[in-house]
Order: C-alpha cells, then structure tokens, then sequence
C-alpha cells in the first residue's frame, strides 16, 4: 500500500512518502506543491494525507486534481483544513482560504454544481472537528450532534450555534 504524506512540514510519517516545499530532516522529496504536475505517476497512491495545507495554497483546486489523478482508483485523501468559525483561519497571515462543510462539495460526482471541474470523486465524507480538553470539554458532546448528518453540519454553520460553539477544523475524506 503506497501512501504520500502532502505538505508533511515536520510530521513525519513512517510508512509514507513525506513531500513538502522545505528541505526538513524526514522530508522524501521536496516540491513546491503549486508547481503542476507532482513529480508521481497517474494511479500511483492507496492514500493521500494532507493536514493543514490547503489553506496556505493559492491554487488549491489544481492540488485536489493532482491528488486525483495520483490516487489509484478507489484510493482515499484525507484531508483536514480549518473550519471557517476557527480562531485559527483568522490567526495566521499565510491562510488563502477558509472552509466549511459544504466547500468540498462541487468536487463529488452528482453534485449539482460538479460541471465546475473535469474531475470528480465517487465518495466525499465530511466531519466537523472541535477542541477537545479540560477547558473545551462541550466539544465531546456537541462534535457528535453535529455530525450526525450533512444536514446537521448545515444547520451548525447556518444558526447562531456557530457562534457559541466555534469548531476547529474539517476533516475531509475523499473516495477516487
């Protein structure tokens, strides 16, 4: 099973293919993930991991394409950004683009808006993360309620619940 560690910075993973811009002890291959095409052949990935990258891109459509045309069939990107109520989206000047649950959407085949791109996965699976310790203890019981659906996740962001109950990233899977 091939897997590719995108965007790795310093979390080095065994077992994957590390690749990320800055020459970092454990990084495989460095790359410039906004130079087109990866240096990977078509089909060549099991799994896609990208945590905490999408943000910074400017181009990060070209990325998703690229991720898909590098995952095998039925391969999986797992993919986590900040979600757009997080302290986090605003904290850091290096962010290009903030996400909700839906953002993700036009990228799934039967999607209304697919006609978009010429690429399409079969399978997108959404999860809304919150802070989970001693001091936001609330994300334990309200991470599940808003979960249960795609329409609770809706309903999240569309009320003042967003506002009382700030998440703090997506987690996205998508299915080749």
């Amino acid at each position: 099973m091939e897997k590719l560690n995108l965007g790795c910075g310093d979390d080095i993973k065994k077992g994957y293919v590390n690749l990320d811009k800055a020459k970092l002890a454990g990084v495989d291959i460095v790359w410039d993930l906004e130079k087109f095409p990866y240096p990977f052949k078509n089909n060549k990935f099991d799994e896609v991991y990208c945590k905490d990258v999408l943000e910074h891109l400017q181009d990060f459509i070209n990325v998703l394409k690229e991720i898909h045309r590098i995952l095998k069939k039925d391969g999986k990107a797992i993919i986590e950004v900040p979600h757009f109520t997080s302290v986090d989206s605003y904290g850091d000047p290096t962010h290009k683009h903030i996400f909700s649950s839906q953002y993700f959407n036009p990228f799934a085949k039967g999607d209304k808006r697919q006609y978009y791109f010429n690429f399409h996965f079969s399978e997108i699976k959404t999860r809304i993360i919150f802070r989970k310790n001693a001091l936001f203890f609330l994300g334990y019981v309200i991470e599940p309620l808003f979960n249960i659906s795609r329409g609770a996740q809706l309903f999240y962001e569309c009320t003042f619940l967003r506002c009382l109950f700030p998440a703090f990233n997506i987690l996205v899977t998508l299915k080749k």
